[in-house]
């Protein structure tokens, strides 16, 4: 029989505000006490291991002033000042030599759609989670949405410029899952970030993804080139590593009038915006994929999306939305529509006569791509927001792809 001891701990913060000067968004730490006490002397690196994790906390809070006070908001958010290596309240570590970054993250009821299985914006919203846990733990986080020091320093936020999202299988309801992310450089400017989803199981890749970010002035809202002082930030961290790679990208042409379906006077929504005040990226897939046909939706599952942002969108903006399908919505490359069918990037359409699928089964399991735009509607003309392109691929029947 196994034999555990047990030891108590306690942790106590106590903070008074400073009424004297009537500071609402101050506090001074006072009474800051770590008590604890074991049934067993010889279980000291036990109580170390478990009471490490607290340890850090208290010693990752910037620096306390002379005075005794620091804003009430570095209380409450905690972000480390220096490098961190295990974050356990986000189950996150360093990785990769000391540069990635790795979370596990399980599947919540919320994060799933009617088939149980995790929603395209869930997946980018855990893409977005992973890369700024990444920047917390590296410990060069400022106050801002993923800024380091010295891009505060010089009143520049980032933004997005390129993201690809490619989607094997979609993890499902309670499903737990490694999410690894990595940084790289992209040209002089740039920034290239990539992640892996794998399931903790079985190791089965579910998704990967690179975006490429700039930078943009916060008050001009215009691009800027990377400062030295930036670049000396974050240059350490980057490795080659990529998790899509892509020699040549194609081009999304733009949509017009004629396009197929078309969305018109969106509006964005308070709830929309992030805290660099404009619409977060994930909306804009959310506008994107409502105007795919139900047809499509229901029968098809989105395998891969590109996009590319022109202009942010600001909470002022009327938006529209268009989408035409590739090709009558058969992808090119897959199965063309002329007299000569043709067999490329492993679309067997041999195999599917031979077991009895013939020609109609072939064409149902094509992949379908369509092209989108969001763009500002309004009396002084419209501006580009975002290009899109999305590929569909037949739902698999089952919700397990694979055996654990």
């Amino acid at each position: 029989m196994a034999l555990f001891s047990s030891y108590s701990a306690s942790y106590s913060i106590r903070c008074s505000s400073n009424r004297d000067n009537h500071d609402q968004n101050k506090q001074k730490l006072t009474n800051l006490r770590i008590i604890s006490t074991s049934s067993r002397s010889s279980n000291k690196a036990d109580i170390l291991n478990q009471t490490a994790g607290v340890a850090n906390t208290f010693n990752s809070i910037t620096s306390i002033p002379e005075n005794g006070y620091i804003p009430k908001e570095e209380v409450r958010q905690n972000i480390p000042t220096r490098k961190q290596l295990v974050d356990p309240h986000r189950q996150g570590l360093i990785s990769q030599g000391g540069v990635g970054y790795r979370q596990t993250v399980v599947i919540r009821s919320y994060e799933v759609g009617p088939d149980k299985t995790a929603t395209l914006e869930s997946i980018l919203n855990l893409l977005q989670e992973t890369a700024l846990n990444h920047v917390w733990m590296s410990g060069l986080l400022s106050n801002g949405f993923g800024a380091t020091h010295g891009m505060v320093r010089n009143n520049l936020i980032w933004v997005v410029s390129r993201m690809q999202v490619q989607v094997d299988h979609y993890p499902i309801w309670g499903e737990v899952m490694e999410i690894d992310t990595w940084v790289g450089a992209s040209g002089k400017n740039g920034m290239r970030r990539d992640w892996l989803i794998q399931s903790q199981a079985t190791g089965h890749v579910f998704a990967r993804a690179t975006s490429t970010w700039v930078m943009m002035n916060q008050q001009t809202r215009r691009l800027s080139k990377m400062p030295e002082e930036v670049r000396d930030e974050i240059s350490p961290w980057f490795i080659e590593n990529q998790a899509i790679t892509e020699d040549s990208p194609e081009k999304i042409i733009k949509l017009d009038s004629k396009a197929r379906y078309m969305n018109s006077n969106l509006k964005p929504k308070r709830s929309d915006l992030d805290m660099n005040q404009h619409v977060n990226n994930v909306k804009y897939v959310r506008w994107m994929l409502e105007t795919i046909p139900d047809e499509i939706l229901g029968s098809r599952q989105l395998s891969s999306i590109i996009l590319e942002y022109r202009r942010e969108c600001r909470s002022s903006d009327i938006v529209q939305s268009l989408c035409h399908p590739d090709e009558d919505g058969i992808l090119k490359d897959g199965l063309k529509q002329n007299n000569d069918i043709s067999l490329l990037n492993g679309f067997s359409l041999a195999s599917e006569i031979l077991e009895g699928g013939g020609l109609l089964g072939s064409y149902e399991k094509a992949p379908l791509r369509y092209t989108h735009l969001l763009q500002t509607q309004g009396e002084r003309g419209s501006e580009e927001i975002v290009r899109g392109r999305t590929t569909w691929k037949r739902k698999m029947s089952s919700t397990m792809p694979f055996s654990t």
